[in-house]
């Protein structure tokens, strides 16, 4: 399905033609066909030649409804510009030819009717003419008749070239769709209508409707009035909605994929071309959504709007602003951050024209993320950038080398203040960091080339200080002639060593720390088993002991220590085993 809009000035034949292509008349309300004008979006559909279908949404085009006219083009990607060849190019005409540029729509047919009442040469070429310097620029013209029918078929052509130039949707986007009708129906309950522009919609999606944040079941589907198990964009869709009442919705509303999407009230934006002036407040139109901002100026094509209504914006979005006093399209803009900083400082303002300058409108995932320092990647991805790296938290190449070096500040100056800490814990590196996920400490640990063990971060190779370094050198060379006559506390407290201490020199792998207040050399582990080895099996603690030549203090513990690493097994009778490795 292709999905394509009217646009032109009110009274040019605009239904007259949806109703000659389609054989609908689009017009819904008893009073728009009491007083032949449209007042509201109509929707009308016909299969085309090569059998794809064109959905029409017809628009009104009295400067009154203006509104509803943005309403129903805003999320359509293609326009019927209709000229009447009777009266030419129309204040209407330069309105509606202002919110398409402004929009960015590009894809088109200009329809110049009532060519039965006039020569269309006049008129085309007017019309030609205007359409020239706007996104417009160079569609194909069909002159044509809604009341005898010549041109039609002319015109069914150029809409099928044009069908098959537009850009293919993608099916898998989250939706976002933009409500433009709401209506029960007896026995099946609430049913709103939009244009789908991307992502697909499935009976059983669950979907979430905004601003109302409820969360709600597509419960059925309809596309060109027929019931569908899924429909994709791009079309026109009802949706059955279980768990919305009627009220609680209407247009401007939108249903979005859950959990996908951020809504904000203040954004940052370009507008286009260069506003002459700035008005204190204007009138957003986006989708079929339109609210009231305040308008704040950051340089000559920038400024920062605040929404009377949260909105669900993403970075490329492309809108436009209208002067409802002045019945003039301000301009068209595009959307550049959906969480921009807060601007409290002196020169604040202008630094951000600086930056928003520099801004693409595609979303860009890395220049995000750049700007950003830090973010999560699922709020990144409902920016609309792509994340450019994996997992929950994201941090920038720089941000991540400038925190390595401050850690490295950090851990030095920890280490100073408490030398025989096990480390500093990554809970108050966070904090000192001041980064919002200690698995980002991790990230940053690892470019400062620092370990993180058991929720301390330290040094690879860390060093004791020189006094302790000293007096567990002495021990290390007590123990070398015999490594299992441990020192006794007294000997060990002689030296300076107290428990921090020699938990310390543990660490760092300098001494086995056997038991509290009891140390040996590191390999003595190994030593131990090598001993036993020999004896026969079982052994008894007074064997293992002169085995070791060491006492029984010494003894006892080694032997726990051994069997909780599982290189010894003690059995019942209290005897021992060396378990083979």
């Amino acid at each position: 399905m292709h999905v394509i809009a009217t646009a032109g000035h009110v009274d040019h034949g605009k239904s007259t033609l949806v109703r000659r292509l389609t054989g609908t008349d689009p017009d819904r309300w008893a009073e728009e066909r009491r007083r032949g004008l449209t007042i509201d979006l109509g929707f009308a559909w016909t299969r085309l030649a090569d059998g794809c279908t064109a959905a029409f949404v017809d628009v009104p085009g009295h400067e009154r409804f203006v509104p509803n006219m943005l309403a129903g083009i805003g999320p359509v990607p293609a326009v019927l510009f209709v000229v009447a060849a009777d009266e030419g190019w129309m204040p209407q005409s330069d309105e509606h030819l202002d919110a398409l540029d402004a929009l960015g729509v590009r894809h088109g047919v200009l329809a110049v009717t009532r060519s039965d009442l006039a020569d269309p040469a006049a008129a085309t070429e007017q019309a030609v003419a205007r359409l020239a310097g706007t996104a417009l620029a160079g569609i194909p013209a069909v002159q044509v008749s809604g009341a005898t029918g010549a041109g039609v078929d002319a015109l069914r052509g150029e809409l099928d070239a044009l069908f098959h130039r537009l850009p293919p949707p993608d099916p898998d986007a989250d939706v976002r769709l933009w409500i433009d009708r709401v209506f029960t129906v007896r026995g099946a309950g609430t049913v709103v209508t939009g244009t789908l522009a991307a992502g697909t919609l499935r009976i059983g999606d669950q979907l979430r409707l905004h601003p109302a944040g409820i969360t709600c079941t597509v419960r059925g589907l309809q596309a060109l009035g027929s019931p569908e198990s899924q429909v994709g964009a791009v079309a026109r869709v009802a949706v059955n909605l279980r768990g919305v009442d009627c009220a609680q919705a209407r247009r401007g509303d939108a249903l979005l994929t859950p959990d996908r999407w951020l809504t904000t009230e203040v954004f940052d934006v370009r507008i286009h071309p260069a506003p002459t002036s700035w008005p204190a407040e204007l009138v957003l139109h986006i989708g079929s959504a339109a609210t009231t901002v305040r308008v704040r100026p950051l340089g000559p094509v920038h400024a920062r709007l605040t929404s009377r209504l949260p909105l669900p914006l993403r970075i490329g979005d492309r809108a436009l602003l209208r002067d409802p006093g002045g019945h003039r399209i301000h301009g068209g803009l595009h959307v550049l951050d959906v969480r921009p900083p807060a601007l409290t400082r002196r020169g604040a303002a202008r630094a951000r024209a600086a930056e928003l300058a520099a801004m693409s409108t595609s979303p860009d995932g890395r220049a995000e993320l750049d700007r950003r320092r830090v973010i999560r990647a699922d709020e990144l991805r409902a920016m609309g950038a792509s994340p450019p790296g994996a997992g929950r938290w994201l941090i920038s190449e720089e941000h991540r080398a400038e925190l390595a070096a401050r850690l490295v500040e950090l851990l030095a100056r920890h280490e100073q203040d408490d030398p025989l800490a096990g480390g500093m814990p990554v809970e108050a590196a966070r904090r000192a960091l001041d980064l919002p996920d200690t698995a980002l400490v991790a990230e940053v640990a690892a470019t400062a080339g620092i370990a993180l063990r058991a929720g301390q971060l330290r040094h690879e190779h860390p060093q004791l200080p020189g006094n302790v370094h000293r007096a567990v050198a002495a021990v290390r060379e007590a123990l070398l002639d015999h490594p299992f006559r441990a020192p006794t506390a007294a000997e060990l407290a002689a030296l300076g060593l107290g428990d921090r201490e020699l938990a310390a020199a543990a660490r760092v792998g300098e001494l086995l720390r056997v038991a509290p207040g009891l140390v040996l050399l590191p390999d003595a582990e190994q030593q131990a088993v090598d001993r036993l080895t020999p004896l026969p099996e079982p052994f008894t603690l007074s064997q293992a002991r002169q085995a070791l030549d060491t006492s029984r203090r010494v003894a006892v513990p080694l032997l726990e220590l051994l069997a909780h690493r599982g290189r010894t097994r003690r059995l019942p009778d209290g005897t021992h085993r060396v378990v083979p490795q």
